[in-house]
């Protein structure tokens, strides 16, 4: 087997079991809290905690990967995520376990940070698009099969064998990607900016976990504000450091800008769809959850079939216009959303759903591709978690934007008015994601024409 391959197969493996294990652990929180005898709101913590500590080091370690080696450190992530993922399964304390899940985020972000930078490294330029839709398409499918896979590993196994299966499989991997020795370098022998390192990952953290408990504690309304200062700061000592984390010229690149611009109002728009929607098809429609499972799998079936195709047509034709026409069709769909109520027919949720997935699938590929495709080989490594941090800080900005608009809606209601109150607050929730998906679609299309690829 070619190195190419075991790269291929190993990245494509792990862009499979991140978010695979991560919808796995959403639908386990009840057997979870039971299991650590707590609320399972508290158990929520299991997911932010992973989350968290995934964004808070990307742009470190994409940067570290840039001057030790693509190769070591996303090798050096697989050996981390094992031991923190076999760990996982039998810790028995709760805040040694959401300790660890922070640690095994902490992990996968180095495996977030250099994937992408290694696929492109080895892949070639001709081959980038249909390569990063092929990626696209596992992750896609890992959250399509994690509640339905890690909902029967929870019933008839246990929750904690999720973590060691997924464990085992990314020791195979490991195994997989040791055999290749070549590595690929973006800044090889440049300094780490070990100060911006520290600076960043203050500020995200302080962002992220004043957003995730915005409505529960008044002290974290302020950790936004101090966020959005060190954030300047950090503006700042980029520019001053001989050696910058982010080289700042790089957001000169128009297409590089407005295509992460467009990707972090995207995942803002459309993360929370299915959380919604699964709410709607369970409360307010009366399906139980492994049925709305099965109904909400439509949106992610089209998306890992569009991905690939939309992929290598980028490679051909211009990202911008592919991505752009993704975006408009998400837009109209989840406008679409806003005019459903408790008579809408299954056949009308499930075509919109599919709209919603093909677009979804034309934007993501061209517009990973356009990143990537927008800067030198040397930047390759800052560049994919650049757009790592725009995918989680915009899934993070969903979330919170939702958990907002629902205690608000909420707060008043009595039993008997509940669920028209909570279909109220959802029409509102989409209206606001389709005005963000409009904000997105200007800078899809503002981003510039990129070089077409023969």
């Amino acid at each position: 087997m070619t190195e190419q391959k075991r790269i291929l197969i190993a990245v494509m493996i792990t862009s499979f079991i991140g978010p695979f294990m991560g919808s796995s652990v959403n639908i386990a929180v009840p057997a979870m809290a039971e299991d650590f005898n707590m609320m399972p709101d508290e158990l929520t913590w299991a997911v932010t905690a992973f989350f968290i500590g995934s964004a808070a080091t990307l742009l470190p370690f994409g940067r570290l990967a840039d001057i030790k080696g693509r190769r070591r450190i996303y090798l050096q992530g697989l050996a981390c995520i094992c031991a923190t993922t076999l760990v996982c399964a039998v810790v028995q304390n709760f805040l040694a376990f959401i300790f660890v899940r922070f640690l095994q985020g902490l992990s996968m972000s180095m495996i977030f940070g250099t994937s992408m930078a290694l696929l492109v490294s080895c892949c070639g330029a001709e081959n980038r698009g249909k390569t990063i839709g092929l990626s696209a398409a596992c992750v896609y499918s890992g959250v399509s099969l994690g509640p339905f896979i890690g909902g029967f590993i929870t019933d008839y196994l246990g929750w904690r064998m999720i973590f060691w299966l997924t464990g085992i499989a990314l020791l195979i991997n490991f195994f997989l990607i040791f055999k290749v020795k070549t590595d690929w370098y973006g800044a090889k022998d440049k300094k780490f900016d070990y100060i911006g390192s520290i600076i960043y990952l203050v500020m995200i953290v302080l962002f992220l976990y004043g957003l995730s408990d915005w409505t529960i504690h008044e002290f974290v309304h302020y950790m936004p504000f101090i966020a959005f200062i060190l954030f300047l700061l950090f503006i700042y000592e980029q520019k001053k450091v001989a050696s910058p984390l982010v080289d700042l010229s790089i957001f000169r690149n128009t297409v590089f800008t407005m295509s992460n611009i467009a990707a972090l109002i995207h995942y803002s728009a459309t993360f929370a769809l299915g959380f919604v929607l699964s709410l709607y098809l369970q409360l307010v429609r009366g399906m139980d959850a492994f049925t709305a499972g099965g109904f909400l799998l439509i949106q992610p079936f089209i998306m890992t079939i569009v991905s690939p195709k939309a992929g290598a047509l980028s490679d051909k034709f211009s990202s911008r216009l592919i991505a752009s026409l993704g975006m408009g069709m998400m837009m109209i769909g989840l406008f679409a959303f806003s005019f459903f109520d408790k008579d809408t027919s299954f056949y009308l949720i499930g075509i919109n759903l599919a709209f919603i997935g093909l677009g979804f699938g034309l934007f993501a590929s061209p517009n990973n591709n356009a990143i990537m495709g927008a800067v030198e080989a040397k930047f390759y490594g800052v560049a994919s978690s650049i757009l790592a941090v725009m995918r989680l800080t915009g899934q993070a900005i969903s979330m919170s934007l939702v958990t907002l608009l629902l205690s608000i809606f909420t707060a008043e209601a009595i039993e008997s008015n509940y669920v028209d109150i909570l279909l109220h607050s959802f029409k509102y929730i989409f209206i606001l994601f389709g005005f963000l998906c409009i904000i997105a679609l200007f800078a899809s299309l503002m981003r510039g024409k990129e070089n077409v690829k023969e």
